[in-house]
């Protein structure tokens, strides 16, 4: 009975996607207990979202068996995962997670912020990294003011915002003073900041994942990041214009060519909806990211919408899941976000230290 119930819950397919929990590597154990069965289920992304979901299932599952369920514990461990070439993974980092897009004014900057916090709301330890040296964003949408600390003058403490750690070229300047650097001082000051942060404090935990929002295009700055920095996968941002995608197609193929693992498409600014009338438009297109997600054979991890409230979180350094954590637009966020996290532990894990959170229905 133990390994039939294993399998029924294994074969679950968690909601909103089209994977079986199996196909995620996620552990399940089955043991006799005093009041029924005991279910103890170990997941490779973050649990909070799937617990009451999970007790639910399982409990029906074993209801089949004419049995009853006497305890479930749900947990996760958050492995590294394999990185491109030759590379490991950071010590305190276990996912260098990518942000990209071929062209500017997408919203990559806004997507990745709200998907890192959406990440860390679901329990996940989570850090953001501007990779964009010349247009640094981040500070202004996490609300980050001042300097970081450097406790040995050589290492710098990450500024924490919103449940996140975050480090961008924009805490150590003025915000008016322009980058005027070559590309050789640009990719040496990225990875200087992604080296000499002090990621996921002094417990020794380290992050479960790093958000690196990329600056648009294919340059200097991502030629670095897929020479000298081990990323676990990759998301692009675009919107459903043909433009866009013609621009996110390279992007996407950029990716490829330097092996790290795209791990899905976000389509941003998909439809506006008016506050007034309530006329659904489609304003940059209809259909693009998915159809771009077919040709190329990704998924598709969400479809965003264009809401005057996203701007306006972003410029009062409130983002929008954190400012309005139950609105339809955050939730469209954390869909999204909970997609890339299963999505990224179906790939190979390697072997290194891991983070755990156990959580009880």
């Amino acid at each position: 009975m133990n390994d039939s119930l294993q399998a029924r819950i294994g074969a679950l397919v968690l909601p909103g996607t089209d994977t079986r929990l199996d196909q995620t590597g996620a552990r399940i154990r089955i043991a006799r207990a005093p009041a029924g069965v005991a279910v103890d289920i170990v997941l490779g992304f973050p649990s909070a979202p799937w617990t009451a979901w999970l007790h639910d299932q399982v409990a029906a599952l074993a209801g089949a068996d004419g049995t009853a369920l006497g305890a479930l514990a749900v947990s996760h461990r958050i492995a590294s995962h394999a990185v491109q070439g030759t590379l490991a993974p950071l010590a305190s980092v276990r996912n260098v997670i990518a942000i990209g897009s071929g062209k500017g004014g997408v919203g990559k900057s806004t997507t990745a912020v709200n998907l890192a916090l959406a990440l860390a709301a679901d329990g996940a330890r989570v850090g953001v990294l501007d990779a964009d040296i010349y247009g640094p964003s981040i500070p202004m949408m996490l609300g980050l003011h001042g300097r970081p600390d450097s406790p040995d003058g050589k290492s710098i403490e990450p500024m924490r915002a919103h449940g996140v750690e975050a480090m961008s070229i924009g805490l150590l300047v003025e915000a008016d003073t322009p980058m005027i650097w070559r590309g050789p001082m640009a990719t040496s000051a990225l990875t200087q900041l992604l080296n000499d942060t002090r990621w996921g404090g002094d417990e020794g935990q380290g992050l479960d994942y790093l958000v690196v929002d990329l600056p648009p295009g294919t340059g200097d700055i991502q030629l670095t990041l897929a020479q000298k920095i081990p990323v676990a996968g990759a998301v692009i941002v675009t919107t459903p214009q043909d433009v866009a995608t013609l621009d996110a197609r390279k992007a996407l193929k950029m990716f490829e060519k330097v092996e790290v693992p795209v791990l899905g498409l976000i389509e941003n600014m998909a439809v506006h909806t008016c506050r007034q009338c309530g006329h659904v438009e489609h304003v940059f297109g209809e259909g693009g990211g998915e159809r771009m997600a077919a040709q190329y054979g990704v998924a598709m991890l969400g479809s965003l919408p264009l809401e005057l409230g996203i701007r306006e979180q972003g410029d009062a350094g409130v983002p929008i899941v954190s400012a309005r954590p139950e609105s339809a637009t955050a939730h469209a966020y954390k869909s999204a976000a909970r997609r890339l996290s299963i999505a990224l532990s179906r790939r190979p894990p390697v072997a290194t230290p891991l983070s755990v959170s156990l959580l009880s229905p």
